[in-house]
């Protein structure tokens, strides 16, 4: 009688903690549950992957060669909270439209405003984030192109593009500068990242120094003393056992349950033995259940 009275209350605060934790263990098979944010990343050789979860992160580069199931159990906003439908970039149809994080200065930066004291959302949020460092930069994926971001997330955004070399252009004060950058730019090179060749890495052998001095007579006149004569180029390497020699996107909710075999880790791509991919930043505030062995 003593021991089935201690193993009913150790069955209920054992389901007590997994539930809470998010956490569920089966024979031999470990379970997350957990709201999808971008994958966190350590530059190293190779770069090191880390997904977000309730009680932590889970090291991904270690299931490399493992079997994983995903499957989708919800949705969860990252800014406000609520269970709604996800629309675009871990948000729900209204905060889309009202966030500040998401304003359209973040994909066009030739659009902030915070230089001049004007507002688009939130002015505070404006100037902290307009207001400091960017660099304007050339990556290779599967071909050149160039991109703007914050002084603070380099290599960050190298990585999350995929990019296998990267080399810094400019290095302004402001968004405003590095984006009227791009913008010239863009008339002579690519600002689009084509993500399938990406994956298979199918890559272009360039010269990023003989490219960058060819651009720069087309740069504005108000960015070349911010010119970056010399600066190294930037080299990544990914946690890939195999690349896929297509690739099939898997997305939710569209496909509920998956199931396959973790070859590799590039860009912010899970990427599976029968050539599967699966965008963890594409799924942003989707409520994933993750499993393994």
């Amino acid at each position: 009688y003593f021991l089935k009275k201690m193993f009913g209350v150790w069955f209920i605060f054992t389901t007590f903690v997994n539930h809470y934790s998010g956490r569920k263990s089966t024979k031999n098979m470990n379970t997350y549950q957990t709201v999808l944010r971008k994958m966190r990343t350590e530059a190293q050789t190779p770069v090191q992957y880390y997904l977000s979860l309730e009680e932590g992160e889970l090291p991904m580069n270690d299931l490399l060669g493992q079997q994983l199931t995903l499957r989708f159990a919800g949705y969860h906003c990252l800014h406000c909270g609520q269970p709604k439908e996800i629309y675009r970039q871990g948000l729900c149809k209204k905060c889309f439209f009202e966030a500040p994080e998401v304003g359209e200065w973040i994909i066009r930066p030739e659009l902030s405003k915070a230089h001049l004291g004007i507002e688009d959302r939130d002015l505070a949020y404006e100037q902290q984030v307009q207001l400091q460092p960017h660099l304007l930069y050339l990556a290779n994926s599967s071909e050149v192109k160039v991109g703007v971001t914050r002084k603070t997330q380099m290599p960050t955004r190298w990585i999350d593009q995929g990019a296998h070399e990267a080399l810094v252009m400019l290095e302004v004060p402001n968004r405003y500068l590095a984006g009227i950058g791009e913008v010239a730019l863009k008339a002579h090179i690519s600002d689009k990242t084509n993500w399938r060749r990406m994956l298979t890495n199918t890559l272009q052998v360039v010269d990023l120094n003989t490219i960058k001095q060819g651009l720069k007579a087309f740069l504005p006149q108000e960015t070349l003393s911010y010119f970056s004569e010399e600066v190294p180029i930037y080299h990544i390497n990914y946690p890939v056992l195999r690349y896929p020699t297509k690739v099939t996107s898997l997305t939710m909710p569209k496909i509920l349950q998956y199931q396959g075999r973790l070859m590799g880790i590039k860009g912010q791509y899970l990427l599976f033995e029968d050539n599967t991919v699966f965008n963890v930043r594409g799924h942003e505030g989707f409520v994933v259940e993750i499993s393994f062995s």
